[in-house]
């Protein structure tokens, strides 16, 4: 039987928690830590994983507990120093997305790994949704170029709020939250990014002078596909249309069916912002009458994982890259690649300015 992999959680809030679940349940590893700077943040946590050891600073739990793995589950500002010191002691390292608020940060963690030949893997949740991976498998058959549509706007308030407001002192809802969406664009189309436009507005004076908590992008690719992404957050936000997945190609669409749950919970709920329920595609075959010949298809998916339970898949993913040493070279490439886009986007809502990639 081989060994357990020590890991060690840094930051326990709603991804922290997750991820800890995550690593409790899983029998690959053996959760030695939890790291937050208040017991308020980790007791109850700790309490509810059987009594997990507890720190309120990260060099302290490296010293004590010499883990083999960290879960960098922090705000994305900290991100490169935590995972840049627990490489630097040995640890392979999971950190949610994304990697960073600045490109630099973002390739010198990248770099970091490869120089102490440990695994790096970024917390791309719909890479491991099988609902996702089957949007992108049927946007693949729909031809070129393909029109990419998507969002995730968040009325948000209370707690939920606090957490967003914390967020935007180092990036944009575009940012944060785009880099999962560019990142199935980049994808669906197998093409390389040219070009990001976007706007954006500050809807409210809870954010900086400098900040915005609304905004567009919109990115051309070599191939000629178009794709646009819009985020919103904040209690002003709208929910009408807040989940829109919709692909357009010249043999058809296909589109992710509004969820049922998100509209009875509203956007404010986290499974909403990944749940599906059902797969619309459509065929744009026509007879010599223009009329459609074939049906519209319905692919339902309501068996597909929970937020917990996608949190599991990727620390089994994570669990598979350390055991069997997988090559995560394009994970890390993707990973920069679609912070670049989405760092450009931002760009472009400052100056005004389309930037070429």
């Amino acid at each position: 039987m081989k060994e357990k992999i020590k890991v060690v959680v840094i930051g326990c809030g709603n991804m922290g928690a997750s991820h800890a679940r995550a690593y409790h349940k899983l029998e690959g590893f053996e959760l030695v830590g939890l790291v937050a700077p208040t017991p308020k943040r980790r007791a109850p946590l700790a309490e509810e994983l059987g009594g997990v050891a507890q720190f309120d600073d990260f060099d302290t739990a490296l010293v004590a507990t010499r883990p083999d793995a960290v879960a960098v589950c922090t705000y994305p500002g900290t991100h490169a120093e935590y995972t840049i010191k627990a490489l630097e002691h040995g640890a392979h390292v999971f950190c949610e997305k994304p990697l960073a608020p600045n490109l630099d940060d973002a390739v010198a963690m990248v770099e970091t790994a490869k120089k102490h030949n440990k695994k790096l893997v970024i917390g791309y949740i719909l890479r491991v949704h099988p609902s996702w991976k089957k949007f992108i498998e049927i946007a693949r058959t729909l031809g070129k170029p393909l029109v990419m549509r998507m969002n995730l706007n968040q009325q948000s308030s209370g707690k939920t709020w606090f957490t967003l407001l914390k967020l935007m002192e180092t990036m944009s809802p575009i940012v944060d939250c785009g880099v999962h969406y560019v990142d199935v664009m980049c994808q669906m189309t197998r093409s390389k990014p040219v070009s990001v436009s976007a706007i954006g507005a500050r809807l409210t004076d809870d954010v900086s002078e400098d900040m915005y908590n609304y905004g567009q992008l919109q990115v051309r690719f070599e191939d000629g596909s178009v794709g646009w992404y819009e985020a919103g957050w904040g209690p002003m936000i709208s929910e009408v249309a807040f989940f829109v997945k919709d692909v357009v190609g010249p043999k058809g669409c296909v589109n992710i069916m509004d969820a049922e749950s998100g509209k009875e919970k509203g956007s404010d709920d986290i499974d909403s912002h990944t749940k599906t329920n059902r797969l619309k595609v459509h065929y744009a075959d026509r007879d010599e009458n223009n009329e459609f010949t074939r049906p519209d298809e319905i692919i339902s998916t309501e068996d597909e994982p929970d937020h917990q339970e996608l949190c599991d898949l990727e620390q089994e993913f994570f669990l598979r890259a350390i055991r069997e040493d997988l090559d995560l070279t394009d994970h890390l490439d993707d990973a920069v690649n679609s912070l670049r886009i989405v760092l450009a986007a931002d760009e472009s809502v400052r100056t005004g300015k389309t930037v070429m990639l």
